[in-house]
């Protein structure tokens, strides 16, 4: 059981025979065999492809897990997972069999290669994973980005000047430890009373449309929540249909994690039929449909989430994107991120993107690198990929919003604190506050990490 955290680490390129780190190998997608694990034994493929058995069958708790795993682990992990729950977790456990499957997918899992496995790293967090010495960063909030101190009306954020982004639901088929709106979105935990939505779903949806009607500036809306693929299809197509009437709008971006998370909800033909209908009035009007998805690992990627890409496209969506986290242990090394990008690029048709640096909620410290790493990443990732294939790494910058990792302005390599500039501010409040990232504690240099300490004594 991992128990050692590494000190002042940010793997870049991994060792490779490849005469620049990294030697491209074509791979084919493949579907894990799901009935190595004993609770899906007699699972059929019709009930593997069925959106509705896989909510119905996602792991929400331990005793689920037991079932689907068997004898295979011991109590030790189980352990580690419980005092993870009692004392870290932002996020409650909810894991779709697709995703829960893609860990150790080659073999039946143990202690060892479960805690080893990268998706099981950030979808199923256990206490061993966490910063010992700091879990949370002293600056990590719940709403790490202010985005409800940005909302025009409830769940409509607005942080440029001609983009917003509107929250239908607080809802998502995946809980992902990481999570960026940990304060809002899932049901609460023993560290986190969740933030409500207080409007009905219909009222806040009506105030979204009011004020893009009378705000023509605002052009491109990424509607999310939550997940979209949580809303109700008929739902969802009749915001679109709304949205799409307001005629200053002319990018629309759907974010869904279930594009790789829940493939099968995308491959419903009641859903492609709609799609296909939104997809054909935004292309008589010359909007730009998109879906934006969330893999950050290879083995994610699989032959029902290159298939779920696909019909998307065919259905008329202009394409389909993904929006990574980087994160230790799950892909911060150029050859895990490159092996991520030609998975996603070369097999499912979905475009390489954004990788974020993890956001700074708390209890978030072993999973995030420093902006030094980040540059060096990126660094290491050009050149392999086509131009419009390359991701960009960008730190999400609290009151700045997304900024290359190469843009930084002032960089306190010692203490680790980085100062970004703010070049359209939606207000002068909002201009005068933020512009500030700071790197993780583990990844400065002993006399930072000491003078942190100094400032922030241990409990």
């Amino acid at each position: 059981m991992s128990t050692d955290f590494p000190v002042n680490a940010d793997p870049v390129m991994a060792a490779d025979s490849g005469d620049q780190g990294y030697r491209y190998v074509r791979s084919a997608l493949a579907e894990p065999d799901w009935r190595r694990l004993p609770g899906w034994r007699e699972v059929t493929e019709a009930e593997w492809r069925s959106a509705t058995w896989q909510r119905a069958h996602s792991v929400k708790n331990a005793g689920q897990l037991r079932t689907v795993l068997g004898g295979l682990l011991t109590d030790r992990f189980y352990a580690d997972l419980a005092a993870d729950q009692t004392r870290y977790a932002t996020m409650a456990m909810l894991i779709p069999p697709q995703m829960l499957n893609t860990m150790v997918p080659g073999a039946p899992p143990d202690d060892e290669s479960f805690l080893a496995d990268p998706v099981r790293r950030y979808l199923l967090p256990v206490a061993s994973d966490r910063d010992p010495d700091w879990p949370s960063h002293p600056h990590a909030e719940r709403d790490s980005l202010h985005e409800a101190d940005m909302w025009v009306v409830e769940g409509l954020t607005r942080r440029y000047p001609t983009k917003a982004l509107a929250e239908l639901v607080s809802t998502c088929p995946q809980y992902c430890g990481h999570c960026t709106r940990m304060d809002l979105v899932g049901a609460s935990t023993p560290q986190v009373a969740k933030t409500k939505l207080a409007l009905r779903s219909a009222d806040r949806q009506e105030a979204m449309l009011d004020y893009l009607k009378r705000t023509p500036s605002v052009r491109d809306v990424v509607v999310s929540g939550g997940d979209v693929a949580n809303v109700p299809w008929p739902r969802l197509e009749s915001f679109l249909f709304r949205l799409l009437e307001v005629e200053s709008v002319r990018d629309i971006r759907l974010a869904t994690k279930a594009v790789v998370g829940l493939p099968q909800h995308w491959l419903q033909p009641e859903v492609l039929a709609g799609m296909a209908r939104v997809a054909g009035v935004a292309a008589a009007r010359s909007v730009n449909l998109a879906v934006h998805t969330h893999a950050n690992h290879a083995a994610s990627v699989t032959p029902l989430v290159a298939a779920a890409a696909r019909a998307l496209l065919d259905a008329g969506v202009r394409d389909v994107r993904n929006q990574g986290v980087l994160m230790r242990g799950v892909n911060a090394t150029g050859a895990e991120l490159l092996d991520l990008c030609f998975a996603l690029q070369d097999e499912a048709n979905i475009l390489p993107y954004y990788f974020y640096m993890c956001d700074m909620v708390p209890n978030a410290e072993h999973w995030r690198v420093s902006v030094a790493c980040a540059q060096e990443l990126q660094d290491s990732i050009m050149g392999w990929l086509p131009g419009y294939a390359t991701p960009r790494i960008v730190c999400d910058v609290p009151f700045v919003g997304k900024r290359w990792v190469h843009m930084v302005g002032e960089y306190d390599r010692e203490m680790g604190v980085s100062r970004w500039d703010k070049k359209y501010p939606i207000d002068d409040d909002a201009a005068e506050r933020g512009g500030v990232y700071y790197d993780p504690i583990h990844s400065l240099p002993e006399s930072g990490r000491r003078r942190w300490s100094e400032s922030y004594p241990s409990d």
